[in-house]
């Protein structure tokens, strides 16, 4: 009877240090579901508020709208005693520029997100103009005239296309390309958030 008995405890601690083997090894595959069985094991995955600040960032620098401009930039150099037609020199350039403007996400700190059980809020850096440029393919000199006594000025279309470009930056602000950008950058990291299983996602 003690040999049975003892035969019965070797066969249950066998059997235990093979499944404690099995479980610990099945990692991968059918075996790590065949164990989670056996084991009543379940997965549990914590989205903390550093893994959402890294979903964000991922973005990086967030283009959220554009503006664009097409219109005549003129420039003149014109002398102080002979009228033009003898010494200036006027170039029209037919200009088209876009200005883009966004949200910076790596400035996004682990302080400007606070998360709350499935609701989550979110503190966007301010809104800024990324690049103001002209399309050099749709931007052409549109009418040149030299005035007789002068060679033509190599410089003044290059003056009056950067002068086109700040125009455009100061006619984008005017058109409230930053706060347009703010609001685009709240709702698509608002839709982001919810993606992530949020239930709630507050932005501003």
């Amino acid at each position: 009877m003690a040999v049975i008995l003892i035969t019965l405890l070797l066969g249950v601690l066998c059997g235990a240090a093979v499944l404690a083997l099995f479980l610990h090894e099945a990692k991968r595959g059918i075996w790590d579901r065949v164990a989670s069985v056996v084991s009543g094991r379940t997965l549990s995955i914590d989205t903390s508020q550093p893994t959402v600040v890294m979903e964000v960032r991922r973005l990086s620098r967030l283009e959220s709208v554009s503006f664009t401009m097409d219109k005549l930039v003129s420039g003149d150099r014109e002398g102080r005693i002979l009228p033009p037609f003898l010494t200036g020199d006027r170039i029209l350039l037919e200009v088209h520029g876009e200005a883009i403007a966004g949200v910076d996400l790596g400035q996004l700190g682990a302080d400007d997100v606070q998360v709350n059980g499935h609701t989550v809020r979110i503190h966007l850096p301010p809104a800024q103009i990324f690049t103001v440029a002209l399309d050099d393919q749709k931007t052409h000199v549109y009418s040149r005239a030299t005035g007789i006594l002068v060679p033509v000025d190599p410089a003044l279309e290059g003056e009056v296309r950067e002068q086109a470009v700040e125009n455009l930056r100061q006619s984008a602000l005017a058109a409230g390309i930053l706060g347009k950008a703010q609001q685009n950058a709240c709702a698509t990291v608002t839709k982001l958030l919810l993606g992530l299983g949020f239930d709630q996602a507050q932005c501003d």
